[in-house]
């Protein structure tokens, strides 16, 4: 049994190494973490202008790529104005060299 399986069927939220968010429903995984999302959407961040929404439909994610997922709560997203809202994007993840040689 992986963390994963009670995400499965529900919205969650992908965080990527590179600094992208995408949200979807979760149809899949595997043992890589590779991820399987339905109906996915990535949301672009700026401070200048408000969230853009990318469609992505079916959209399928290396799981060497992922840095966080987690559950979407329904309530709190239907809840934030998109429209209103401003952020700087995310920077991509960086290792330290003599992180990676522990």
């Amino acid at each position: 049994m992986s963390f994963l399986d009670i995400y499965l069927k529900q919205k969650v939220s992908v965080l990527t190494n590179d600094g992208r968010v995408l949200v979807g429903l979760l149809e899949g995984f595997d043992n890589k973490i590779n991820l399987i999302l339905n109906n996915a959407e990535e949301r672009v961040f700026s401070l200048e202008a408000a969230v853009e929404t990318i469609q992505l439909g079916l959209y399928i994610l290396r799981g060497d790529s992922i840095a966080i997922v987690g559950l979407v709560d329904s309530e709190t997203e239907s809840s934030i104005n998109w429209e209103e809202l401003r952020a700087s994007p995310l920077k991509p993840i960086t290792y330290a060299p003599s992180l990676l040689t522990l």
